[in-house]
């Protein structure tokens, strides 16, 4: 056995020599068995023959993506309720609902971030957010599957990606929660993949003598994720064709949502989105460009303000659409991205990266000492050979919460979800107490199970709630 480990060491020191990566067995001999197989393991799933590209172009140097320079504003669907369509949205919501009921489409949620900037400690996605239930994030989008699984008698498949670093913490969750009532079968949990850290020399960080300094590979890293785990041979054997996808963070999501997903089919799309009209010009979102002809998503701060505030005659902003990570996906778009290697765009992150120095002592940087590398899932877009966007309205589909306080805080969140499920009951003709301020003065949670959408509420209200009374707490399931 020792033996054996020796052979593996000195092939991976060849190939850490050719790399100019030798410092990663520096404190090899003082490893025990375990630890040096684990060490060499994680060697041995570098990619070498990208790693030395990426260190002379995004790490010794930063060669920035540089942005088009003509950029003009990509065409979208306008939000269901301000649309003049309404013959091509009914008839993509029934192709959508077809879709869902023969079993096409499977939710996708990244999971992988820890709730540390909300001040909780465990998976973002065991947050308590509902404003009356305090139901986690898990919670709300389990219940809105098994909810849309009843409304279009199918059984949707739920892909969980999670990180190295809450993996075991969201297995653990979701044995205890007994899957939040799905069926075990159909929820597919599988980790996010990594990249090494590096110091601005380009040597790969140590975080202990016997194991690398990584970092998950970004949102862009799940579609590699999805085709390395067996997740898209999974949905290959259900006959998934349609993959909905989400981040964690967002309770107002409509994961199956039959008019995205009919007309971003029936347009023969690979890869769509839904957009925000943005609240201001420099609001940081991706802005929805069109390059080439190709919807392209530009980041915030790689767009100029003078290009974010251009506006229209009518005074509308020219780049008015904001990302929010909120996508259809096919299947066979995964397959081709991954058929040839993985080739998303690299993003360079200069960060603050805890490792272990020369002698073998832990530092904790006060300032940036490292880059990690990262890809954007938006970057798969351009791509695609088709590409659509929908309008989506903020106060129906994004809510994210990500801030211990302010913007983004679950304080908004929950003000948020309380303020759609009064638009909600308002809509389906029972009146609501409001403030001086137009805010609700109650307190509203409705249940998935109890409606998905707004027009699942039609008729179901005047016996249940015939009226509200100002300061009351009305949970509907």
């Amino acid at each position: 056995m020792e033996m054996k480990c020796d052979l593996d060491c000195q092939s991976v020191r060849q190939i850490l020599k050719q790399h100019g990566q030798m410092h990663l067995l520096d404190f090899y001999d003082g490893l025990d068995e375990d630890k040096r197989t684990q060490l060499l393991h994680q060697i041995r799933q570098l990619d070498f023959s990208v790693m030395s590209e990426w260190i002379e172009k995004y790490v010794r140097r930063d060669v920035a993506l540089s942005v088009p320079e003509t950029l003009n504003p990509a065409p979208f669907y306008p939000a269901a309720g301000q649309a003049s369509k309404q013959d091509r949205y009914q008839e993509a919501v029934k192709y959508g609902s077809n879709l869902l009921a023969a079993g096409k489409v499977a939710g996708f949620v990244v999971a992988g971030g820890q709730g540390t900037r909300l001040g909780f400690e465990g998976p973002k996605g065991d947050f308590p957010v509902s404003p009356i239930r305090s139901k986690t994030l898990f919670r709300l989008f389990a219940e809105t599957i098994l909810a849309a699984g009843r409304k279009y008698g199918t059984t949707p498949a739920w892909y969980v990606m999670t990180s190295p670093l809450n993996h075991e913490a969201t297995v653990e969750l979701f044995e205890s929660n007994d899957y939040y009532g799905l069926a075990r079968s159909d929820v597919f949990l599988f980790q996010q993949g990594t990249n090494p850290n590096f110091s601005f020399d380009g040597k790969i960080l140590l975080a202990d003598k016997g194991t690398l300094s990584t970092s998950p590979d970004g949102h862009g890293g799940s579609l590699k994720a999805l085709y390395r785990s067996g997740a898209i041979e999974d949905m290959k054997k259900r006959g998934v064709e349609y993959i909905s996808y989400w981040q964690i963070d967002n309770p107002l999501i409509h994961i199956f949502d039959p008019l995205f997903i009919g007309l971003h089919a029936m347009d023969g799309a690979e890869m769509s989105s839904k957009a925000l009209i943005k609240a201001h010009p420099t609001e940081k979102v991706g802005n929805f460009c069109l390059v080439d002809g190709r919807v392209t998503v530009i980041e915030y701060s790689d767009l100029s303000d003078e290009q974010a505030s251009r506006r229209n005659p009518d005074g509308s902003l020219v780049f008015e659409l904001g990302s929010i990570a909120i996508h259809i996906i096919n299947r066979t778009f995964v397959e081709k991205l991954n058929a040839q290697g993985f080739a998303l765009p690299i993003h360079r992150a200069v960060k603050k990266i805890p490792h272990i120095d020369e002698a073998g002592n832990l530092v904790e940087p006060r300032k940036p000492n490292g880059v990690k590398l990262e890809t954007f899932i938006f970057d798969a877009l351009p791509l695609a050979e088709r590409s659509i966007i929908l309008e989506t309205l903020r106060q129906e589909e994004f809510a994210p919460v990500k801030n211990a306080t302010g913007d983004d805080s679950p304080e908004v969140t929950r003000r948020m979800m309380i303020e759609r499920a009064a638009n909600w009951i308002e809509a389906a003709g029972v009146k609501v107490p409001r403030k001086e301020d137009g805010s609700p003065d109650c307190t509203l949670e409705i249940a998935p199970s109890f409606a998905l959408t707004k027009e699942d509420l039609a008729g179901r209200l005047d016996e249940r709630l015939p009226v509200i009374n100002p300061g009351v707490i009305v949970y509907l399931e």
